[in-house]
């Protein structure tokens, strides 16, 4: 009996060793296991951001002949799209210059004569005055020469027709001085009628007249010159005034 005791009881202990040291063995392969684990992780962790900067260098490596020849080539074709646009501004630039210099050489060319012209106009006025003067059938009649003066050449001329050839040689040299400034631009005007503009006209008198509208030009003193599209000298005129 003392033998079977002994027999089991040690079965009982081989037994509860041999669970213990299995439970033992299990435990410690699943420790290892997670350490490998754990470690196979930092491993990989720590040699992730290698891997970022080799592929990284990688990159940069890989930059060919090709790749800076395509950049060159961005970079020049912007260089020359800000050349073409500073070219075109500097060739409207120069145009604009161009047809300022043509038209302010125009002016010089067409008001060259301005301050001429306006000495110029008191001879005109001169000379309109002087036909003025005589009235036109002053000359209706011409005296042929007296019968009774024998003495006297057949072609003798009577004061009359001498002033007659006055007049008319004053009137050519009226019209030829006219037709002259007329060659440069400058054009009289009469505004007789017209009403009253005082960047034209100048008044020299203001008077009631009844029938006529205020503000028209009842008499045109001394005639007004335009020189082109420019005024030279304004018109002295009479004005219509207002009745009460």
């Amino acid at each position: 009996m003392n033998a079977a005791y002994v027999r089991q009881a040690f079965r009982s202990s081989t037994a509860s060793l041999s669970s213990r040291t299995i439970g033992r063995s299990s435990r410690d392969a699943l420790a290892s296991h997670g350490r490998r684990i754990v470690s196979k992780r930092q491993y990989s962790d720590d040699k992730a951001p290698a891997a970022e900067v080799d592929a990284e260098k990688e990159v940069e490596t890989e930059i060919t002949p090709e790749t800076e020849l395509l950049k060159t080539i961005k970079a020049k074709e912007a260089e020359t799209a800000d050349l073409k646009s500073r070219l075109q501004y500097l060739q409207a630039d120069f145009l604009n210059l161009q047809r300022n210099a043509a038209r302010e050489k125009e002016q010089q060319r067409d008001f060259a004569i301005t301050r001429f012209a306006g000495d110029l106009l008191e001879t005109v006025d001169v000379l309109a005055l002087a036909l003025k003067s005589v009235p036109e059938d002053a000359f209706a009649q011409v005296d042929s020469p007296s019968p009774d003066s024998s003495d006297s050449s057949s072609n003798s001329k009577s004061v009359q027709t001498y002033l007659k050839e006055l007049h008319q040689g004053v009137d050519m040299t009226h019209r030829l001085l006219l037709s002259t400034l007329f060659k440069y631009h400058v054009k009289p005007f009469d505004p007789t009628g017209d009403m009253f503009d005082p960047n034209q006209h100048e008044a020299m008198y203001q008077a009631p007249i009844p029938g006529k509208e205020p503000g028209t030009i009842l008499e045109c003193q001394k005639t007004g010159y335009m020189i082109k599209d420019r005024l030279l000298r304004a018109a002295q005129v009479g004005v219509v005034q207002d009745t009460p």
